[in-house]
């Protein structure tokens, strides 16, 4: 079994619900505008296919693109409290959308695509085929059936006999068209739209070969990294006091498995961490083991790097 989340007994894998269409850049506020227009109603039919139609003037097949992607970004999130399929904003989403303090309210910064990004490949519930392929997959080179074969060995030990061979064939269609443009006729809209592809995260070998980009990412902000440490540290092992660079580097769901930076990439964030994160971490080299300790009882909040990615906002002015 896999080291991690997927190796775990009982855990959830999801293979569909983007209806094949890639996150497209203008859905996720559209989502979160209607979730929250939504919020007082008491029986919301927020992404029915027949309102939905109208109220986001798409297909019925894009209306659950767009609450599927929501969801798999943590922009939404289900609401029990108000009843079976109602949905509500995530503060994650508040944070980013609100019309009058969100940070990227029309995601204009590249910094929330990144932030997108990991929200995406760290959710193996949502996008088992993104977190597998982005923590799991370590061939230099790849092909489809190459994620494709293991995804349905995988879901044979989960026993998951809903996610047919040709569900996780799609899925794994949509991954790859989410970081590689498809090219050629009709593929006019996946170019313009596809919002991950902005990352250069994944490069076209050939027509039916990929391979993934290691090494150091410029555009990365500090803020949206140090916010990924935060996250994997508090979902990984909230209560050590360190994690080792290898760990850091290496480990299913991790900064450099997730944003695909090498060691001396990742290590290279690390040794000034101590400045960049305003002393809520620092870094140690002791007895030749490295490690990135916290400082103080408990972890920092996650979500309190983020703004410090996005200088020029009204939102960080105020």
């Amino acid at each position: 079994m896999l080291r991690g989340p997927l190796g775990q007994p009982g855990v959830k894998t999801r293979f569909a619900g983007h209806e094949t269409f890639p996150l497209r850049r203008l859905w996720l506020r559209k989502a979160y505008d209607a979730v929250c227009e939504d919020s007082e109603a008491p029986a919301p039919n927020t992404f029915d296919k027949d309102e939905g139609i109208i109220r986001f003037g798409v297909g019925k097949n894009m209306v659950a693109a767009i609450k599927h992607w929501a969801l798999a970004c943590r922009i939404i999130e289900e609401d029990p409290e108000r009843g079976v399929g109602a949905l509500k904003a995530t503060p994650f989403g508040d944070l980013i959308f609100d019309r009058d303090s969100g940070l990227d309210p029309f995601m204009e910064s590249l910094a929330t695509t990144w932030l997108l990004h990991w929200q995406i490949a760290s959710n193996f519930e949502r996008a088992t085929t993104w977190y597998y392929a982005f923590n799991h997959l370590n061939a230099h080179g790849f092909d489809r059936d190459g994620i494709a074969e293991p995804i349905r060995l995988l879901c044979a030990q989960l026993d998951r006999s809903r996610a047919s061979s040709t569900t996780i064939k799609r899925d794994v269609e949509c991954f790859v068209r989410s970081y590689v443009a498809k090219v050629g006729a009709g593929a006019v809209d996946d170019q313009v739209e596809t919002v991950l592809g902005e990352l250069g995260l994944m490069r076209e070998v050939s027509s039916r070969s990929f391979a993934f980009r290691h090494g150091p990412k410029p555009g990365l902000p500090d803020g949206i990294f140090l916010f990924a440490l935060a996250d994997f540290w508090a979902r990984r092992a909230p209560e050590q006091a360190t994690l080792a660079i290898d760990t850091l580097v290496y480990e299913p769901g991790s900064p450099g498995r997730i944003f695909k930076l090498d060691e001396d990439a990742l290590i290279d964030r690390l040794v000034d961490i101590e400045r960049v994160a305003k002393g809520a971490f620092l870094w140690t080299d002791s007895a030749g083991v490295r490690a990135i300790a916290r400082r103080g009882e408990g972890l920092p909040d996650p979500a309190s790097f983020i703004a410090s990615a996005y200088p020029h906002t009204k939102a960080l002015a105020a």
